[in-house]
């Protein structure tokens, strides 16, 4: 009987999970289901003025007149009235064309200025009404989803636990950069499937840490535990030298390894190690890299921990790191500019490196031990069980609830409050009894069935504190499996702003990814966040949480594209000096880099020319920017990131000279004027690029140098349908060329000759932006950029209140980011002031 009540059970949450989401996701809940005696008439529709349809007839009829017309738009096709969001997008389309001086095409007409007055003001009043109404009805945004990280951090924070879970989910769809836009948040049979598996993960991580003994481990060892435990076997386990632990630099796989490492839960573990360089170069430390692995050939991949730059001295690191069940540490040599010893039969034998005359790292000491960032037991209990004492059993080697002072009646009430509680945590803002009935009562039915009546037989009840376990499960998870909890639901006023909880969401899964903290929920309790001056405060005071440091690194994961900093490999024939350890100090560099500028409201112009990075001694070699820096020098810099000046007529310099930036945006072994033009105008300018026509090839770099790319393309900006685009987006994508796939600085292209990588052409950076300005240098352009901060301004301000909102920047939006960009100004637009000015705007605040 209880097996097949747990059975039912199952398929209840299933269920209602799958019917709650996908009316949920469609907008449909009880609450706005009509009947068609109920529906509303149909919604009424703003008319395109005369004057605007008149002036596009007799303006724009020669070139696009009919199927035939230029960039496949036939002015004929033109609705005349604004119904719906694909009529509103047709005639935003045509507004910017004719208010950019693109339409009609200035060699065949000069339009009178009398002519755009009657055409610009009519039709930007039109589309504006038009949106005014739809939003009127649906919002800028419904059904907004949290994103795999958001669910993660979420359900880890209601929890008490920290647990990898966002990678249980199905890969999420990217539009404009972001996985955040409700527009592309398709909710699928596999994806409430996934959902339901997540949870499940998510309650029993939390219940085993809260029923199940201390799941204590740690290691302290010496040299000789870390080093090979069979000296006289060639393996790939450190080998004893001198006393210490000692790893040569190597290309064998997972050589430095240290099997003792191996865990046996997977968890979160603190690293501590201490090491030091053996016949390191005479210019720099030993770089090495801290991985995790099973470190065999079955699974031969590896994550990334840090790295270090190991000295004569020795020195300790420490790390925290999600270590998996059977994984163990890798340490090991890591820079690839190293001399690498060479051994037979994929082994390395005592003393086989050491006579090769290589450099190696040497460990003194290592420590693990395993940690609970989320909480301690007695947290995690007391979120779950509330106040109730625990009891062991013996027979199911779990602690239960203590319920024996207390009759089933008693329990049921229990249930009831813990759930309520739970709840309100859960969906974000208080809830009232009908809400909570159906999860109260699905739990409330399962404890007594599980716990039976007066006829049951005394073997046949399931003890009071397992059947409370059982039932409280099954309640939380019919409660995370609600729309309430994985959707951000938005109510609002009259006037279309949120209300107090709703802007307490969206401003804690803007900083925090995650969800409201206390703090947080009793300023909404207490109706403050329509006070700016408190909005203000709780963003300050979030982004000094430990979550909130994380804002930038998630913002630009998203804006900058660095979530795609793994999708490419530098070919090794012709980045040579490129590694892992690159490409950390890479990502480092932008986010310290970003997190600068926030914490200090420095002006958006220093995005794009500022006189100051963030180095190491690692990233500073592979750059070669010795000379570029002022008032320290590359040999005094070590292996962590410090903040550098650099001198005035340096290469480097904002985020257009990352290595993050140009890794992805090149494509691992060439660069594209095409690709990061277009990258820049849509992630530094704020422009809109249309997809290229179906019948317009992509340009492909000739890697012969048979050809240059600057000819290849002058075939394009030949073609009509192909040149307006080109003119915005070739001058970037040519100034950026003096940096290749990799990040670095060049003078000349590389070609492929004969299987091999030679020197090819001078690069050519020279070109005329769309308004006529030229630049001859990358220096040159950098300045025109960084010359107009209003547009930086403006683009930041659009970027974050498309990551913030979940809606993309409609036609409407434009006059909020005006007053954004003209608020700002006094401020020289500070990045801090920026963001406040998003959270301050309509475009947060409302629906």
């Amino acid at each position: 009987m209880k097996i097949m009540f747990r059975i039912l059970s199952a398929g209840f949450i299933v269920g209602t999970c799958v019917i709650w989401l996908a009316s949920f996701a469609n907008a449909v809940t009880p609450e706005n289901v009509r009947t068609d005696a109920q529906a509303s008439p149909a919604s009424p529709s703003v008319s395109i003025p005369a004057s605007s349809m008149a002036f596009v007839r007799a303006n724009c009829m020669d070139c696009h007149d009919g199927d035939s017309g230029e960039g496949d738009f036939d002015v004929n096709a033109l609705p005349g009235d604004l119904s719906d969001a694909e009529s509103i997008e047709q005639w935003v389309r045509v507004f910017d064309r004719v208010q950019n001086g693109e339409m009609p095409p200035p060699e065949d007409a000069v339009v009178d200025a009398k002519e755009l007055q009657k055409f610009l003001p009519p039709t930007s009043q039109a589309i504006n009404q038009a949106e005014r109404l739809a939003r009127s009805q649906d919002g800028r945004v419904q059904g907004r989803r949290l994103t795999n990280q958001q669910l993660q951090n979420t359900l880890n924070d209601l929890l008490s636990i920290d647990v990898p879970l966002a990678s249980l989910m199905p890969a999420e769809q990217r539009t404009h950069g972001f996985v955040h836009l409700a527009e592309a948040q398709a909710m699928s049979h596999f994806q409430l499937q996934s959902h339901l598996r997540v949870v499940d993960a998510a309650l029993d991580a939390a219940f085993d840490r809260a029923m199940l003994p201390d799941q204590d481990w740690s290691i302290d060892y010496g040299p000789e535990k870390i080093a090979n435990k069979r000296p006289k076997q060639r393996n790939r386990d450190p080998e004893m030298r001198d006393g210490l632990a000692v790893v040569w630099s190597h290309g064998l796989i997972f050589y430095g390894r240290i099997s003792n490492s191996e865990v046996d839960q997977s968890g979160w573990y603190d690293i501590e190690v201490t090491a030091s360089a053996v016949k390191s170069p005479k210019d720099h430390g030993v770089w090495c890299s801290v991985r995790s692995g099973e470190c065999s050939s079955g699974a031969p991949l590896m994550t990334w921990i840090g790295g270090f730059e190991a000295t004569k001295e020795p020195k300790t690191m420490k790390y925290r790191a999600w270590i998996p069940e059977n994984h163990m540490l890798e340490i090991r040599p890591s820079d690839v500019t190293l001399a690498k010893a060479r051994t037979e039969g994929g082994q390395v034998g005592f003393g086989e490196c050491e006579n090769q005359d290589v450099p190696g790292v040497a460990m003194h000491s290592l420590k693990m031990t395993r940690v609970f960032p989320g909480g301690d037991v007695a947290t995690v209990r007391k979120r779950l069980f509330g106040g109730a004492s625990m009891q062991w059993d013996k027979n199911t080697k779990r602690s239960y609830p203590n319920l024996d002072d207390v009759d089933d009646e008693a329990a049921a009430i229990a249930l009831q409050s813990q759930l309520s509680q739970f709840a309100q945590y859960a969906f974000r803002r208080p809830t009232s009894p009908d809400l909570l009935q159906p999860y109260v009562e699905f739990a409330v039915d399962l404890y007594r069935n599980l716990r039976g009546n007066d006829d049951t037989d005394a073997q046949d009840k399931t003890p009071r504190g397992q059947a409370y376990y059982e039932a409280l499960r099954s309640g939380y998870r019919a409660i995370l499996c609600s729309p309430r909890f994985l959707y951000l639901t938005e109510p609002s006023g009259a006037d279309g702003r949120l209300d107090d909880w709703a802007i307490a969401s969206r401003l804690s899964y803007l900083i925090t990814n995650t969800m409201p903290d206390k703090a947080l929920l009793v300023a909404a309790r207490q109706g403050s966040l329509d006070d700016p001056a408190e909005l203000r405060r709780q963003t300050t005071r979030l982004l000094a949480t430990p979550d909130g440091q994380q804002f930038v690194a998630n913002f630009a994961a998203h804006w900058l594209d660095l979530i795609d900093i793994d999708f490419t490999e530098p070919d090794r024939r012709l980045f040579k000096d490129f590694d892992v350890g690159v490409q950390d100090a890479m990502l480092q560099e932008t986010h310290r880099f970003l997190n600068k500028l926030l914490a200090e409201n420095r002006p958006v112009s220093e995005m794009i020319n500022a006189d100051y990075t963030f180095m190491n001694s690692r990233l500073a070699r592979y750059y070669d920017i010795g000379d570029e820096l002022s008032g320290v020098s590359a040999n005094q810099l070590d292996d962590q990131m410090r903040l550098v000046k650099l001198k005035k007529d340096a290469q480097r310099g904002g985020l257009l000279t990352h290595g993050s930036i140009l890794k992805v945006t090149a494509n691992g072994n060439d660069t594209s004027p095409v690709l990061r033009g277009i990258w820049v105008c849509e992630r530094i300018l704020g422009m809109e690029i249309p997809a290229p026509p179906a019948n317009v090839p992509a340009v492909e770099p000739d890697i012969r140098g048979a050809t240059t790319i600057r000819e290849l393309l002058a075939k394009h900006e030949a073609d009509p349908s192909c040149a307006s685009c080109h003119k915005s987006f070739d001058p970037p994508g040519f100034a950026l060329e003096n940096f290749d796939a990799g990040g670095k600085w060049r003078q000349q292209y590389q070609q492929l000759v004969a299987g091999k990588y030679k020197r090819g052409g001078k690069v050519d950076p020279s070109y005329t932006m769309v308004d006529g300005r030229e630049f001859e240098t990358f220096d040159e352009f950098r300045d025109l950029i960084a010359g107009d901060p209003a547009i930086l301004a403006r683009n930041l301000a659009s970027q974050l209140l498309v990551y913030s909102s979940g809606a993309t920047i409609s036609f409407s939006d434009r006059a909020i980011l005006d007053k954004m960009v003209a608020q700002t100004r006094k401020d020289q637009h500070g990045f801090r002031s920026i963001l406040d000015q998003v959270i301050a705007s309509d475009g947060f605040l409302k629906k």
